[in-house]
């Protein structure tokens, strides 16, 4: 009997790697071997493909099987390759013709009754499957959606082996549901998302695989991930004009969500940082088509991805607790399987740290890296695995570990050595990466009733961001950067190099030494930002001014 052959797609990371399943079925003792670098999950398939094959009416070759997924040199995991080894087999043993399954590719997990089960990755997977040329691609039904978001590629839903074998018996598309219109998905799902942002599942570095109707299994974990608008379907999400009483907080806000920028907040419990933060992202800007491909594509292969809504058009919210690993919160796992973290999950949104110190010192320290880079690389032993994490950090931090310093009423019985060892645990190097710091202090009765009347709409305040943001797209036209955060330190003070005059309370800072030279370029950025949003064609002294108090955190 001839080889037959077809594709499946190996993830390596948030990258698809084309591989090649072929099966041959020749004399020999009678018995199955896999061969291709793989792990436990895909030398499980040997018994859920025979099983599958068995239970949808198809006999198993009595003879010596053998399936090669190459190139050999890749490793390979988990159960997508289930649906590919199952074809390969029938076609070299003659079930269906051969050269039908050639060119198109199939993803999915079996079941030992033959059901097509959902998997984790098929957005990245289909992505690599249209750059590598093909253009029909077989998927679980409930996958679907996720796969037809990519352009220009036909994509057939399954649910049973055995439906898919009588597709491929008679070459009649219309024994199977067809997906082709992936524009129209694109636009029904953006719709959806703008309606209900729902919560992500939870990501851990221990993810398996969870069996469930929706996309992929859910995990659990010690991070925990919202949505920006959160709340059941519905129910009205949060806004920027429930802050009452915080001015400085939602200005400094507006900066962050108009330039990219990172910010710390520290005052004390009640005083409104979590809610600042998680209104951070109804200001900004959605998600353009390409970034949401990309977003998505991080959230399918961790599982996270809200059933029946594959694509995320608005920027997610992450906000782990403190007791996250270092896997939890960067990235990493066990077995050779490699997991997105909430750095990643992050990616083109916002991270959330709440109550900043208590989380682990290398976990804070090891946001250093994604921070500059806008990349997390996590070694192993098996290779190197690098996730996008271009994301805006919020920490929020208690003045003392009672949280009680400068409360009028309560006094503090922390001890001043014990206040900075708290602080402390926020090293000078993660705090110089900051852009915007500022305190947040608790709002008495008259604050509250007067700031009422200044409060303004998320939907206020995010057009100004939009605005802005447009102004500084134009500025950066024709270079790598998005927002006035990304831009480097050579562009800064080459292409955007700014006036004596504006640099003078900039250089007095230098002089005195409470600025340092990574601190110039951030409060350059912030000045940018500033300018962006009072219409402004290039930062002033009062712009360089105010972005210098932003960044020093003065009242």
């Amino acid at each position: 009997m001839p080889v037959a052959r077809t594709h499946c797609v190996g993830l390596v990371g948030v990258t698809g790697r084309l591989v090649e399943v072929e099966a041959d079925v020749g004399p020999g003792i009678a018995g199955t071997h896999f061969i291709g670098l793989l792990d436990t999950a895909i030398s499980e398939a040997r018994g859920r493909v025979r099983s599958a094959l068995i239970n949808s009416r198809f006999a198993w070759p009595d003879a010596r099987v053998t399936v090669s997924l190459s190139p050999a040199t890749l490793p390979k995991r988990g159960s997508i390759f289930d649906l590919a080894i199952a074809i390969a087999v029938l076609g070299a043993a003659g079930a269906v013709p051969a050269q039908r399954i050639a060119a198109p590719m199939f993803l999915g997990e079996l079941g030992l009754d033959g059901r097509v089960r959902p998997i984790r990755g098929v957005l990245p997977a289909a992505l690599a499957a249209a750059e590598a040329g093909v253009r029909t691609v077989v998927v679980p039904a409930l996958n679907a959606a996720e796969a037809a978001l990519v352009p220009d590629l036909t994509v057939v839903p399954v649910v049973t082996l055995a439906e898919l074998v009588g597709w491929l018996r008679s070459g009649d598309l219309h024994r199977l549901p067809v997906v082709a219109d992936a524009a129209s998905l694109s636009q029904d799902a953006e719709h959806a998302d703008h309606a209900d942002h729902a919560d992500h599942a939870d990501h851990a570095d221990h993810a398996d695989h969870a069996e469930h109707g929706g996309y992929a299994g859910r995990v659990e974990d010690a991070s925990r991930a919202a949505g920006p608008y959160g709340g059941d379907r519905g129910a009205p999400g949060p806004d920027l004009c429930d802050v009452a009483g915080q001015p400085m907080g939602r200005k400094a806000l507006e900066v962050c969500a108009a330039g990219g920028h990172n910010l710390w907040m520290l005052g004390p419990p009640g005083s409104g940082k979590t809610m600042l933060a998680e209104r951070l992202p109804t200001l900004l800007p959605p998600l353009g088509q390409e970034t949401a491909l990309e977003v998505s594509a991080i959230h399918s292969v961790a599982g996270t991805l809200p059933p029946g809504r594959p694509l995320l058009t608005r920027p997610p919210f992450m906000a782990p607790h403190h007791s996250a690993t270092m896997a939890a919160v960067v990235g990493g796992g066990s077995g050779g399987v490699v997991r997105p973290g909430a750095v990643s999950l992050a990616h083109r949104g916002v991270l959330f740290l709440d109550e900043a110190p208590e989380f682990a010192t290398t976990v804070l320290d090891s946001l250093r890296q994604p921070l500059e880079s806008g990349t997390v690389t996590i070694a192993r032993a098996v290779g190197a695995v690098t996730f996008p994490a271009r994301f805006m950090l919020v920490l929020a931090a208690n003045p003392c570990p009672c949280g009680l310093q400068g409360t009028v009423g309560h006094p503090c019985k922390c001890t001043p050595a014990g206040r900075r060892r708290y602080l402390d645990r926020l090293s000078g190097p993660l705090l110089d990466r900051v852009d915007v710091k500022v305190k947040i202090g608790r709002a008495t009765r008259a604050e509250l009733l007067a700031d009422r009347h200044f409060v303004e709409t998320s939907a206020t305040v995010a057009e100004r961001v939009r605005l802005a943001r447009e102004r500084a797209a134009k500025r950066l036209a024709g270079t790598p950067w998005r927002t006035n955060a990304e831009v480097s330190s050579s562009a800064l003070h080459r292409d955007f190099r700014l006036p004596d005059a504006a640099m003078a309370p900039l250089h007095r800072g230098l002089d005195v030494g409470t600025l340092s030279a990574r601190g110039l370029d951030r409060v350059l950025r912030i000045s940018w930002t500033i300018a962006d949003l009072t219409c402004k064609d290039r930062p002033g002294q009062a712009e360089t001014s105010a972005a210098l108090a932003l960044w020093l955190g003065v009242d």
